[in-house]
């Protein structure tokens, strides 16, 4: 039996207080009911409240961004008519002007459980600013494609905060949007008036192949569960003037660049025996971003034990042993990154300055597992009273 959404519900049963109700809701290409029918569709059509607005997050509300850091246009909905709000362009956070004449928020993002996925500050900026302003905000739940039990990484540092992390929390965090903005709302003050329409029938080891929904890319270079199940870890690459498979068919599952040599960094990564994963040595052109129609040496990741992968450590690992093996030609990427013009983009995307430490000094595997188990029992004990599903 297929797992029904959080919009699925709203739709088959309207909640009594949006009756009347002035609305707008944040979507993206993945906002679809069970059915593929897009969220702004079935809002449009409710008769019990009104659809006045839509807001697009990165990539815009109908995904017209393909590539990364590109800010959407404010524009009228082609479908609806209706018009919609950029929340990443100027500003990532609606203004009072947008929000004015809203009675309700509603927040429909499909996530993929890495806390540096921007949906989820997009998500934590609408109830800073509904509380300002006196919106109500509904969270319609969805799936974390990734399952809601598997926690993995440090703590984010307060000092490292941006739009690709905005709290401390960790990297693999094993909650579902609903229940971020549960955590959110609470443990870090917004204050928001919240609501939260669960799920039915999602549970916590659900992948997301096993809820019976269709996957629907959240964003151009998610194309696959494959993609989101190494992301938490080859996100990472980001933060490094190496390519990160963007450009090709398997962005995040390809890493490399021109001066590697894919069979020697293969070899010596499998020598790691790291849980649930082989490294194959690959040649790969992407078509664009970094290493543009150049044909790179890497490797792929191969995902072989879904529940043993450990993709954090993984990619730290990675780009460890990468500039262990090619001091004099691997680089970091240097700011701007997402909006910050100072900070690392590899320690705001680990959110810690430890993690590159520690890839510079070619760290073991193990010790660096060990450095951010105390901040996952931490986060475990933190995280328990918003949880939603068993």
């Amino acid at each position: 039996m297929s797992v029904r959404l959080g919009i699925d519900r709203l739709v088959e049963k309207p909640q009594p207080e949006l009756d009347g109700a002035r609305v707008g809701a944040v979507v993206h290409p993945a906002s679809v009911l069970s059915n593929l029918r897009h969220t702004a569709d079935a809002l449009w059509s409710q008769s019990r409240f009104r659809l006045i607005s839509l807001f697009g997050p990165q990539h815009g509300a109908r995904g017209e961004k393909q590539d990364n850091m590109i800010e959407s246009e404010f524009y009228s909905d082609p479908d609806t008519g209706l018009p919609v709000h950029s929340l990443y362009s100027q500003t990532r956070r609606p203004t009072p002007e947008m929000l004015r004449d809203l009675d309700v928020l509603l927040y429909d993002l499909q996530d993929v459980g890495t806390r540096v996925y921007t949906f989820i500050y997009t998500m934590a900026y609408c109830m800073q600013e509904c509380a300002r302003m006196g919106v109500r905000m509904v969270v319609l739940d969805r799936p974390n494609p990734i399952n809601g039990i598997q926690v993995e990484g440090n703590l984010l540092d307060p000092r490292l905060s941006s739009f690709v992390g905005l709290y401390p929390i960790p990297m693999r965090h094993g909650m579902t949007v609903g229940e971020l903005a549960l955590l959110f709302n609470s443990e870090f003050g917004i204050g928001c008036d919240l609501s939260v329409i669960r799920m039915d029938g999602w549970k916590r080891s659900h992948w997301h192949d096993q809820t019976g929904l269709p996957w629907v890319m959240p964003s151009p270079n998610m194309p696959t569960l494959d993609t989101a199940t190494v992301y938490p870890g080859m996100v990472l690459v980001e933060g490094t003037l190496l390519s990160e498979g963007r450009g090709t068919t398997r962005p995040f599952e390809l890493t490399g660049a021109p001066y590697i040599r894919p069979r020697r960094l293969a070899d010596r990564m499998n020598e790691y025996a790291l849980p649930g994963v082989f490294f194959r040595p690959a040649y790969f052109q992407p078509t664009f971003q970094k290493w543009a129609d150049v044909m790179c040496g890497g490797i792929q990741v191969h995902v072989t034990d879904r529940n043993r992968f450990e993709p954090y450590l993984v990619g730290i690992t990675v780009i460890s042993m990468i500039k262990s093996l090619c001091p004099e030609s691997f680089q970091w990427r240097q700011p701007p990154y997402e909006y910050e013009s100072e900070k690392m983009p590899l320690e705001i995307l680990c959110g810690s300055r430890r993690i590159r430490e520690m890839i510079e000094q070619a760290a073991d595997p193990e010790a660096i597992r060990r450095s951010w188990q105390e901040d996952v029992a931490r986060f475990m004990e933190q995280r328990r009273p918003y949880l939603l599903y068993d």
